[in-house]
């Protein structure tokens, strides 16, 4: 028989409603498997076994008296400790935060509740849901269970990590950039980042409004779509929530690819910049797995993904700036080193630019938005290559590689992250799949079918007994040149930022980048080129 702790969201499920497997014996054999592996993979800030626990026997009580409200109901889940639980901690793995406790739950977090779900606890995640690997927070950086060695993807690090080592069934991460998708991709998890608007990020902390996504990781694509199921909808009290239909996401999971059209953007993974060959190769096959499958497949051309890196990088900034800018500016020591060191830019964003970054993401979403009138979905690469090691976040890595994930953030489309093959180490390779406005059945679909024609969801990690140990972590940058001391010093007083000289050195270092994709936005835009608002689905 299958390990409690391996059954998918849909099988426990199955089970429970049947009344032959009880939650709290499920909840149980979840606590078990946190007790003995997350000492080495760090996925967990807090456990709540005993509410867990308690949650776990109520469920199982309502279950005997009339049977299951819905196929959550009684199975386990976890949160990026970036959803506000209320009575419980929620810290963004930040020192700011390390003592707010919420008075009320997020809005997604409550519709987890309301469908029976059995909260095990909050995961690890970048502070505040970006930078990187950090030494210096009051948690431990989560670990990737393929090779504790390696980097579990982020920002939803913890999220990824403990999907895949079997800690939970499925967990809730965010995506500003690709913040599910890429802990999904090196993790070997799936992860869908839903249509902008799909999910209330009511009671989710922020990092940009523009570009903010609340959605689920789970093993496979159909335990996804019951999460997704289980968050969606309108709140009237999110501004950037969406009033529109919601589909059941299960309904159409199993009638295939036959007749769809999808578009392959190559030119991303293998042309703007090189994947490595494996990637390549992965994409290779499951093109030619969906072709066999009866998907008709066209080849499709959009903007180079500079563009978007830019056009992203500039919002996203801004907005994550403007967002802790008093906090930066006066208690710069409640911030972790790589946080500093990626929000700081920030600051030096010309007001233009942001404007002309938000003008180019309505320019970037439209043509994405006219290639998906020819074709159902699109189809491309999550990563560059396996999961990297462990290592300080520098700024050539920070902006130099534009992520394969942030077209999609910049058009506000659903995409989905699953597992596609694995390198010759042993490591998940991934595919991303996206769709239409408010359409992730069909993106559900199709990555539903592409891993029920697979092997990928028979592998899982091994979790080794003992923990890496790192070597001394260093974020320092190299001295500046006297003609960049000079303009940033300037630069930074007029920011009032009070930046000592290892933090100056390292604005230095990543100022260039921010410069440069400023430069690099179109400054012959037409009169009418509007910028992006709330929403894009009205230029449709």
């Amino acid at each position: 028989m299958t390990a409690l702790r391996l059954l998918t969201i849909a099988e426990a499920a199955r089970r429970i409603a049947a009344r032959d497997l009880s939650p709290v014996e499920l909840t149980r054999a979840f606590l078990d498997r946190i007790a003995t592996t997350d000492g080495v993979l760090h996925s967990f800030i807090a456990v709540t076994a005993d509410a867990a626990l308690a949650e776990a026997k109520q469920a199982e009580a309502a279950i005997m008296a009339g049977g299951a409200r819905g196929p959550l109901h009684g199975v386990p889940y976890a949160l990026k400790d970036i959803y506000d639980t209320a009575g419980l901690a929620t810290t963004a793995h930040s020192a700011r935060c390390k003592d707010r406790v919420p008075d009320t739950d997020a809005h997604a977090v409550a519709m987890l509740r309301a469908a029976g779900g059995v909260l095990l606890g909050k995961l690890a995640t970048h502070e505040f849901a970006t930078g990187g690997p950090s030494w210096d927070l009051p948690w431990p950086a989560a670990r990737n269970p393929w090779d504790i060695a390696r980097f579990p993807g982020g920002s939803s690090s913890g999220s990824g990590a403990a999907v895949a080592a079997a800690l939970v069934p499925g967990a809730m991460g965010s995506d500003t950039g690709g913040s599910i998708r890429l802990p999904a991709a090196f993790c070997g998890t799936a992860g869908i980042k839903p249509t902008y608007g799909r999910v209330s990020k009511r009671g989710v902390l922020p990092l940009s409004f523009t570009l903010d996504n609340a959605g689920p990781l789970a093993w496979t694509v159909e335990d996804c779509a019951i999460l997704l199921q289980a968050i969606a909808g309108h709140d009237p009290l999110d501004p950037a929530s969406a009033d529109v239909p919601l589909p059941d996401f299960r309904a159409t999971l199993a009638n295939g690819v036959k007749g769809l059209r999808i578009g392959v953007v190559r030119h991303w993974y293998d042309g703007d910049r090189r994947a490595s060959p494996e990637v390549i190769a992965a994409m290779d096959a499951a093109i030619e797995v969906l072709r066999a499958l009866g998907a008709e497949i066209r080849e499709v051309t959009l903007r180079p993904l500079a563009d978007y890196q830019a056009c992203m990088r500039i919002i996203g900034l801004s907005e994550s700036f403007a967002i802790h800018a008093d906090h930066l500016r006066d208690t710069p020591q409640d911030y972790g080193e790589v946080f500093r060191y990626r929000i700081m830019p920030g600051a030096f964003v010309p007001a233009t630019d942001y404007v002309q970054a938000l003008r180019l993401q309505r320019v970037l979403a439209q043509q994405m938005f006219d290639a998906l009138r020819d074709v159902d979905a699109l189809v491309t690469a999550s990563i560059w290559g396996e999961a990297p090691l462990m290592a300080p976040m520098r700024a050539e890595a920070n902006f130099a590689a534009p992520p394969l994930t942030n077209p999609f953030n910049v058009s506000q489309l659903p995409a989905l992250s699953l597992c596609n093959g694995f390198s010759a180490a042993g490591l998940p390779l991934s595919m991303q799949i996206a769709g239409r406005a408010f359409d992730e059945a069909t993106v559900l679909r199709i990555g539903h079918a592409y891993e029920q024609a697979t092997p990928w969801r028979a592998r899982r990690p091994e979790v080794p007994a003992t923990p890496f140990i790192d070597s001394a972590a260093d974020q320092t940058a190299p001295p500046p040149s006297d003609a960049a001391r000079e303009t940033y010093a300037v630069l930074a007083a007029r920011a009032a930022l009070p930046l000592d000289a290892r933090q100056f050195a390292q604005a230095c270092e990543a100022l260039p980048h921010v410069e440069a994709m400023g430069a690099a936005l179109p400054r012959n835009l037409p009169f009418g080129a509007e910028l992006a608002t709330t929403n894009l689905f009205d230029a449709e």
